[in-house]
């Protein structure tokens, strides 16, 4: 393994199973499998939904993230590979790339290393068209929402207070605001739109969260697409758009199977982005993996101010999970960029700079155990140049928390460099004191909620609201919509909304500029800074480098 080989690399040149024998490891049979080709299945989460749920469950989480990157979804292949050695029965439950980091410039989210999910161009490419299905749905309703309008308008909707727009899986600055409808009459009503990536949409939000197909059409049925005259809500069910939008869903409801690089099974199941979505993977995928397994690894988008706020607040709260354990990644190198290092700077040893860093991680540690009351134990991915007395520094600190640090060498050297790791997450699991609870109770006012997550997760002095945010709160709950948890849109780079501050800043106030009401999904959505709900592509995006040649063999995917 020391030769250097790139993910796609060490991917391509391993021998991949037939999905029928890793599906045996778990003990499905191919009559438990809908096969998309030789090397991907789909399984249905209906025929084991009477089974009980068996596994621990375990979050994989991190610190704020770094361009210097930290490898949560790495870690957590690794670690789910690592426990199958130890003896574990382990089901990984991810969730799927969007195309839009993949082109962009974070790239895929398949693991890296010797710690991959496979086919990893297959589920960073397409994969078996879940995201298109989501999109189609989404773009089915904004059509019908436009007719509806075209042909008379019976509902009396407001064209000025239209909330659902339509999707791509793209990062495509240029269609967050248009102009639609233009032309003659027969185009349509003129009127201003907008587009959101697929994995901010409403409807993928509903897929990660719903129990059954019966499920997911009631919760699309819930979705709010705008508001009358009269500034009364205009639901999906009014326009009779329920039906067929889960009819264009009845295979991407189903948890897709695939294996690691060591041939263990993983579930890859919906893609909601952390920084404007819930960021976990389908309830399904995961009720799925814990009927079958012993233990099921997870994970959540970005660091623990956001994927895991919202896995614990948000996920855990409506599917009734309680983790057993959770794993915290960081690395040298990022808690150094933590602590003011620029990226070209960090090769050699800075313990001074790391122990500026350092507070970021230990701020997370804290979420973790003190905030929700959980076993934690941290990760560190470990690179060639890490110096000895920076991870003994890393270790003291942790240690000071009651938390202990595993290294973790999963990217050269698959599960067997984390199998020190998968020890200590078994001895939490099963040992370790568990006092789980929710950060706030459903029946505490929006506003509320929204400064218990700003002072006990980001570790902000408050929220404040602008005018028309504070509005909007009021008549969300004289609608009826207060006892929803929230979540929140937030810059991924910082504890706080500006992405600049890095580290544990203090004496920081978040604003929220805006709030909405995911009524479907079960959520209020409160943004802040100027997180969007539609990426752009940066200046040399990745796309530049994705090749193909002629015997169809992809390139340049990572």
């Amino acid at each position: 393994m020391s030769e250097y080989k790139s993910d796609i690399e060490i991917a391509q040149s391993t021998e991949i199973q037939p999905i029928a024998q890793v599906a045996e490891k778990i003990g499905l049979t191919a009559d438990d499998l809908e096969f998309y080709g030789k090397y991907k299945a789909k399984v249905d989460y209906s025929k084991v939904a009477d089974q009980p749920d068996r596994a621990k469950l375990i979050l994989v989480t991190a610190i704020t993230p770094t361009p210097a990157g930290e490898g949560k979804t790495t870690t957590v292949v690794g670690l789910g590979d690592a426990l199958n050695r130890i003896g574990k029965k382990t089901i990984l439950a991810l969730r799927e790339p969007s195309l839009g980091p993949v082109f962009g410039v974070k790239g895929g989210a398949a693991g890296g290393g010797y710690a991959q999910v496979i086919p990893m161009e297959d589920i960073n490419l397409h994969f078996t068209g879940d995201f298109h299905a989501i999109g189609a749905a989404n773009n089915l309703l904004a059509a019908m929402i436009d007719n509806h309008i075209f042909q008379g308008n019976a509902l009396g909707i407001d064209c000025r207070r239209i909330t659902w727009k339509r999707c791509v899986d793209m990062n495509d600055r240029q269609l967050r605001n248009i102009v639609c409808g233009i032309g003659s009459r027969v185009n349509g009503v003129p009127r201003e739109d907008g587009y959101d990536i697929t994995v901010a949409s409403e409807i993928m939000a509903i897929l990660c969260l719903s129990k059954s197909i019966s499920d997911l059409k009631e919760k699309l049925g819930d979705i709010i697409v705008g508001y009358t005259r009269q500034e009364e809500p205009v639901t999906a069910r009014m326009l009779n758009a329920q039906g067929a939008m889960a009819a264009l869903l009845k295979d991407a409801v189903k948890p897709n199977l695939v294996q690691t690089l060591e041939h263990n099974p993983a579930l890859i199941h919906g893609g909601p982005f952390a920084n404007i979505a819930h960021g976990c993977n389908s309830v399904m995928a995961t009720k799925y993996a814990m009927k079958l397994a012993d233990y099921v690894v997870t994970e959540a988008g970005f660091g623990a101010d956001l994927g895991a706020e919202k896995f614990f607040d948000i996920k855990c709260r409506k599917a009734g999970l309680r983790p057993s354990a959770v794993v915290i990644v960081a690395t040298v190198k990022a808690l150094k960029m933590h602590g003011g290092v620029p990226k070209t700077e960090l090769s050699g040893k800075n313990t001074q700079a790391l122990e500026r860093g350092l507070p970021n991680l230990l701020k997370h540690i804290e979420n973790v155990t003190k905030v929700y009351g959980l076993p934690a134990v941290v990760a560190i991915n470990k690179f060639s140049g890490d110096d000895g007395e920076e991870l003994d520094l890393i270790e003291e600190k942790c240690r000071d928390l009651g938390v202990k640090v595993a290294l973790s060498d999963v990217w050269g050297h698959g599960g067997a460099g984390g199998e020190e790791l998968a020890r200590e997450v078994v001895r939490l699991a099963e040992e370790g004191e568990n006092h789980f609870e929710f950060l706030y109770p459903d029946s505490m006012p929006i506003r509320e909620k929204i400064g218990t997550i700003v002072r006990e997760v980001y570790g902000g002095d408050g929220a404040d609201f602008t005018a028309g945010a504070a509005k909007e709160i009021a008549r969300l709950e004289k609608l009826g919509f207060g006892n929803l948890p929230v979540c929140m849109a937030k810059t991924q780079y910082s504890l706080s909304d500006d992405p600049a501050k890095l580290g544990r800043p203090e004496g920081f106030r978040v604003t929220i500029r805006s709030v909405r009401v995911s009524a479907g999904a079960g959520f209020i959505v409160a943004l802040t800074g100027d997180i969007m709900t539609m990426p752009g592509l940066p200046k040399v995006p990745s796309a530049e480098k994705i090749d193909i040649d002629p015997d169809g063999r992809i390139t340049g995917l990572f």
